[in-house]
C-alpha cells in the first residue's frame, strides 16, 4: 500500500499519533509500506510504525533527497530514483492501493495526480483520504464547491473513499470493488436549467 503524507516534524500530535497507527495496522494485515523514502516527520512516524509491527517497507525517494541524507535506510527496500517524477510513478506502480494522511503541497500533488489516474482510467485502485482531525474538510468542501460549478463531475466522489479514522481505511481497501469508469468529459453547453 502507498502511503503520502508530510515530511513535517511541526505537526499536531494527532496526526503522527494516526500515522503510527496506520503504519502499525498496514503490518497487521500482512500487507508492505510503499513511501516516499525519507525519514523524516510524519512520514518516519508510519515507516517505523510498520515497522516495529514486523512489517515490509519499501521507501523510493529521489536521488536529490538521498544527497542530502534523508533516505531511509532501515527501509527493506530502498529505491533511489532521478527525480521526483520517477519517484511518482514508482510509488503508483509499486501500490495496490493509495492513502493520503495529512500533508502540505507534494501531498496534495501526489494525491491529485493519482485521482486524476484513476478517473482517466489508468488504474482502478481504491485511495483513501485519511481525514484526521477534519484535515481535508476544506479540500472536500473545494472539490464539492467544484461540482456544483460544473468543473467536476458529481461521480468524481466515486474516486476516492473518505475516512476519519485508520480502521474505516483498512477496511475500505480490504472490502474495494472498484466502480465502474465513467466518462469525466461535460460536453456542449449547459442548459439553462442547469
Amino acid at each position: 500500500m502507498t502511503v503520502y503524507c508530510s515530511s513535517s516534524s511541526a505537526i499536531p500530535k494527532a496526526y503522527p499519533e494516526a500515522g503510527a497507527a496506520l503504519g502499525k495496522a498496514i503490518a497487521k494485515q500482512g500487507w508492505a509500506l510503499v513511501y516516499g523514502g525519507n525519514f523524516v516527520g510524519l512520514m518516519a512516524t508510519v515507516a517505523q510504525a510498520a515497522r516495529d509491527a514486523g512489517g515490509k517497507v519499501i521507501g523510493i525517494t529521489p536521488q536529490l533527497m538521498h544527497d542530502k541524507g534523508m533516505s531511509d535506510t532501515k527501509a527493506d527496500e530502498l529505491v533511489v530514483t532521478n527525480d521526483m517524477r520517477d519517484r511518482k510513478a514508482l510509488l503508483e506502480r509499486r501500490g495496490d492501493a493509495f492513502v493520503a494522511l495529512p500533508g502540505g503541497l507534494g501531498t496534495f500533488e501526489e494525491l491529485f495526480e493519482i485521482i486524476v489516474g484513476k478517473q482517466l482510467a489508468y488504474h482502478n485502485k481504491p485511495i483513501v483520504l485519511l481525514n484526521v482531525a477534519g484535515y481535508y474538510d476544506p479540500l472536500i468542501a473545494m472539490i464539492d464547491h467544484a461540482i456544483e460549478q460544473k468543473f467536476i463531475k458529481p461521480k468524481a466522489r466515486d474516486l476516492y473513499h473518505v475516512s476519519n479514522d485508520v480502521s474505516d481505511c483498512i477496511h475500505h481497501i480490504r472490502n474495494y470493488v472498484p466502480p465502474a469508469n465513467a466518462d469525466k468529459w461535460y460536453t456542449g453547453m449547459p442548459s439553462a436549467s442547469e
